[in-house]
């Protein structure tokens, strides 16, 4: 059985483009649950869940 690592970069693209689908799909959904949702899913540090939050925060998303 081989691991495949993810780099936390990668993480964080993914995580954004779930958001991203689930706002599309699902607009009523707040920001707030969808990063929350997404931090879980993606394991996302504290760290990478704030800066995703910067991000579409800032952006208007």
């Amino acid at each position: 059985m081989s691991e495949t690592l993810i780099s936390r970069s990668e993480l964080v693209r993914r995580a954004a483009a779930y958001i991203t689908g689930e706002r599309a799909a699902h607009p009523e959904k707040d920001l707030s649950s969808l990063l929350d949702e997404a931090g879980m899913r993606f394991n996302l540090t504290p760290l990478d869940a704030a800066a995703l939050e910067r991000i579409f925060r800032e952006e208007g998303r």
